[in-house]
């Protein structure tokens, strides 16, 4: 970790909870590298310390870089526990998540250690949705599978009738779980190509919303896989998401149905699904996030090889566009945390009002 100090001298701030920072500028701490003009941003506005690695630091060393910071921007590759949350230094009075997911971090021991949480919602929404139909388009068309053709030896047998035949997209249903932004960016990127959109979420949409998408609202989530050809995951890890595309769900899919999730790898029981796609009952998956603990599953690989699923590394808000927006919004969450006022992103525990 390498400090960077800048000299110019800034109105003493105050924190959200009253406390006040005395020296020159707020002492931040960045753990991953950010892109250029993001970095030069923060320097520009405060005392900052960057990873210069971009190595995933441990416990121990993000904890001693945090001595004399009022700021920890995270990332989802930190580890924010309970435990860790104890041990911070009593001046961190902000974790500034660069990221719209947050289960890294435990937001109520953060919340009942009095440290404010914000993370960078909406920046991410329409490079994700276009992640997804990039996915849910590469799947039944065996775009990846007919890319790597003229890799194996350099020579192509030609054309022929029934060769490297997919599946149409046009005509098909869509299953949104979760039409929040990103799912509703998704469906209208999966309307212009043809799809229906069926959706199943805690609430029911506004009917303007619906009719602008022509979606039909499924109460019932074991109802609505049933109908649907492809499935698309975009609801938020809690409690009551983990498994939600449980085994028994995915065997209600129709026989050839598609599985898409770009959005946590908990909601999906990912040896379910392996063993599905193996047996033929699943066409295929295209997945963008996976179980880190384990590293990627090996039935997934396996199945990867052999162009049955497609597993991209986390891409999906990956664009220089989104991440510049990221830090812009950290910027602006931090910025108004130290000027005594609550941040726009702030997160918090589950079944908390904002007010």
């Amino acid at each position: 970790m390498r400090a960077e100090n800048h000299r110019e001298p800034v109105p003493e701030l105050v924190c959200n909870n009253g406390d006040r920072v005395t020296r020159d500028r707020a002492k931040i701490v960045v753990s991953r590298r950010l892109p250029e003009p993001v970095e030069a941003r923060m320097a520009a506005l405060f005392d900052v310390t960057f990873n210069q690695s971009d190595a995933p630091l441990d416990s121990t060393a993000l904890l001693s870089a945090l001595k004399g910071a009022e700021v920890l921007v995270s990332s989802i590759t930190d580890r924010i526990d309970s435990d860790f949350i104890a041990q911070m230094p009593a001046g961190v009075k902000l974790i500034a998540q660069f990221g719209n997911g947050f289960d890294n971090i435990n937001i109520e021991a953060a919340h009942a250690a009095g440290v404010t949480v914000t993370n960078t919602p909406s920046v991410l929404t329409e490079d994700t949705a276009d992640m997804a139909m990039a996915l849910m388009l590469c799947v039944p068309r065996r775009v990846t599978e007919g890319a790597r053709v003229l890799l194996k030896d350099g020579t192509w047998p030609g054309w022929s009738p029934t060769w490297m035949l997919g599946r149409r997209l046009g005509g098909k249903a869509l299953g949104i779980v979760g039409l929040g932004r990103i799912g509703t960016a998704v469906a209208r990127r999966a309307r212009a190509f043809g799809l229906s959109i069926h959706y199943c979420g805690r609430t029911r949409k506004a009917p303007q919303i619906e009719e602008s998408l022509w979606a039909t609202y499924w109460a019932s989530l074991d109802e609505m896989v049933e109908h649907v050809d492809i499935i698309s995951l975009h609801t938020p890890h809690t409690r009551d998401t983990v498994d939600i595309l449980s085994a028994d769900r995915m065997k209600r899919l129709k026989p050839g149905a598609f599985v898409v999730n770009i959005s946590r790898p908990e909601l999906v029981d990912e040896d379910a699904l392996a063993d599905l796609v193996a047996s033929g009952h699943l066409s295929g998956a295209a997945l963008d996030v996976f179980e880190h603990k384990r590293g990627v599953n090996p039935k997934l690989l396996e199945l990867a090889r052999a162009d049955k699923v497609m597993l991209t590394p986390h891409m999906g808000s990956a664009t220089l566009e989104a991440r510049i927006e990221m830090g812009e919004t950290v910027i602006v969450n931090i910025r108004t945390f130290l000027d005594g006022h609550t941040p726009p992103h702030r997160v918090l525990p589950e079944g908390r009002s904002p007010l």
